[in-house]
């Protein structure tokens, strides 16, 4: 059986995020997973995805940082916890700050890989760095701070 996804232990009410977003059948939806000590997440743009031609537009890379990033603070904090993703209370982060160094143009049509470790867990906050690279080059590199989600958006159902 395949590993499931952080974002795949999403409660239905916050599962709707453009980017790792499982009901969010014109999103990314992204899958992040463990690796050791990093989280990694591999995302194919589509052509549509594209800044000029041959590369990818940065809001892309951002969404794609911002996303992986949120989910891996997620990861980190039920492992801080010693407890499994599928259990209660949910644990769900959101982004305080990000920010976003773009290194080399990030060419389109190939797999990129985000790679991730926790620099800290300290109360709420949750700081995660990011790289992300294509065809074994670093093109971008994220830090996002993250916050525990609000409990009442745990619970709210869906908005039209």
């Amino acid at each position: 059986m395949p590993q499931k996804a952080f974002q795949d232990y999403y409660p239905d009410s916050v599962s709707h995020c453009y980017g790792c977003g499982r009901l969010n059948e014109h999103g990314l939806q992204i899958k992040s997973f463990w690796d050791g000590d990093e989280s990694v997440c591999i995302y194919t743009p589509q052509p549509y995805h594209i800044a000029i031609p041959g590369y990818v537009y940065g809001g892309l890379i951002a969404s794609l940082i911002d996303c992986h990033s949120s989910g891996t603070a997620a990861a980190a904090a039920y492992r801080a916890e010693c407890r499994a993703m599928d259990t209660e209370p949910s644990l769900r982060f959101v982004t305080a700050s990000l920010h976003v160094d773009y290194l080399r143009p990030t060419p389109l049509g190939v797999p990129l890989e985000l790679r991730s470790t926790v620099k800290e867990i300290k109360g709420r906050k949750v700081v995660v760095s990011t790289t992300l690279f294509a065809e074994g080059e670093v093109c971008a590199r994220g830090e996002m701070v993250a916050v525990k989600m609000p409990e009442h958006f745990l619970s709210q159902e869906q908005k039209a």
